[in-house]
C-alpha cells in the first residue's frame, strides 16, 4: 500500500510539473501541447462514396474532442492531423461450391499523417484499413451506411492510438 501511494504521489508531481499529460482516456500529450488541427479528410479511392469522407472528418474530430482536452483550430494547431482515404473496395471473401459469392467483404484504407509541431519525434505517417463483411445477397447499397459506420470506427480508434496514444 505505501508503495501505490508513493508511487501516485509521484506521477501527481510529475502531472503537476508540466513533464508529462497523462488521462485515463490513455492519451500521452505533452502538458504545453494545447491545440489540433484536423482537416476534411480528402478522398482518393477510385470507387466512389460520397459521405465517407464527411463522416470520417467528423468522427475524427468527435474522438480527439471528447477524449482529450485538446482546442480544435482550423490552422496551425501544435497537432496536425492529415487523412486521406486511399481504398474503398468490395471483395469477394467466400466462394460456394458453385463458384458463387457467398460473402462480400468492403475494405476502407486510410493515409495519414500526424505532425507534432512542438515534439516532431512524436510524428506517425502510417496507413490503416478495416473491413466488414456481408452476405453476398445483399447489394452493397443496402448495408453501405451501417458497414462504413463500423469501419470508420475502427479506423478513427487505430488511428487515434497511433497518435495521442501512442499504442
Amino acid at each position: 500500500m505505501k508503495r501505490f501511494v508513493a508511487y501516485a504521489l509521484a506521477c501527481c508531481l510529475l502531472v503537476s510539473c508540466g513533464i508529462v499529460k497523462y488521462s485515463f482516456t490513455g492519451t500521452s500529450i505533452q502538458a504545453d501541447v494545447k491545440t489540433i488541427t484536423i482537416p476534411y479528410v480528402e478522398y482518393k479511392a477510385l470507387r466512389v462514396n460520397p459521405n465517407l469522407s464527411g463522416d470520417m472528418t467528423e468522427a475524427l474530430k468527435d474522438k480527439y474532442r471528447k477524449l482529450t482536452s485538446l482546442e480544435e483550430v482550423d490552422t496551425d494547431g501544435d497537432l496536425e492531423l492529415v487523412c486521406e482515404i486511399t481504398g474503398y473496395d468490395v471483395k469477394a471473401t467466400a466462394i460456394t461450391a458453385d463458384e458463387q459469392a457467398a460473402q462480400n467483404r468492403l475494405t476502407v484504407s486510410v493515409k495519414v499523417e500526424f505532425s507534432n509541431k512542438k515534439y516532431p519525434e512524436d510524428d506517425v505517417s502510417k496507413s490503416f484499413s478495416a473491413y466488414e463483411d456481408f452476405d453476398a445477397t445483399q447489394s452493397l447499397d443496402a448495408v453501405e451506411g451501417t458497414l462504413c459506420e463500423t469501419i470508420i470506427e475502427k479506423l478513427v480508434e487505430d488511428i487515434f492510438n497511433a497518435t495521442v496514444a501512442q499504442w
